[in-house]
């Protein structure tokens, strides 16, 4: 299965930094690239210093349309939007297991009624507020069912050792 996402737009100030957990979220979760519009280019930095440091390829594109990367999707992934209006996930994840390609839109901010329209699923992680990488966190790891975390990140010059008790990392 490859998994990629789309954040679309950018409310200033407030989302850097959510902007850039959503982007570690989806790396750690594994999506293999996200595509971001109206972002600070410092947070390519910092993902690029998380690859070089915990292993992995995970890319970032900045698009300037998000509308293209839908279009050049659209018949060969399924599109998969995170909206809190959507189908509740509990009713659509076995579905949603079976697909091969998957894009999945995070917005920032109230997203364009066409997104809704584009998307083959429109689902939701309850129907209450909440935050967007919690959403992308709990879709990421239903539709692959806990089988992420047995990812290698290869090229990794750090690595974590489970443990019960105290941090071993090498």
């Amino acid at each position: 299965m490859n998994i990629e996402v789309l954040r679309i737009g950018q409310r200033i100030l407030r989302d850097d930094r959510v902007t850039t957990h959503v982007a570690l979220v989806a790396r750690a979760f594994g999506a293999s690239k996200i595509y971001m519009n109206e972002v600070n280019p410092e947070i390519k930095e910092t993902i690029n210093k998380i690859n070089n440091t915990w292993g992995g390829k995970f890319e970032i594109a900045f698009i300037s349309n998000w509308k293209n990367v839908i279009k050049s999707k659209k018949n060969t992934t399924k599109i998969i939007h995170l909206t809190m209006y959507g189908e509740n996930i509990n009713e659509i994840d076995k579905n949603i297991q079976k697909e091969k390609d998957i894009l999945i839109i995070v917005g920032a901010e109230k997203v364009p009624r066409e997104i809704y329209e584009h998307a083959d699923y429109n689902i939701s992680v309850g129907n209450q507020p909440h935050s967007e990488i919690s959403a992308l966190a709990i879709l990421l790891d239903r539709i692959q069912n806990g089988t992420q975390f047995g990812k290698k990140f290869e090229n990794s010059k750090r690595v974590i050792i489970p443990s019960k008790n105290g941090k071993n990392v090498i």
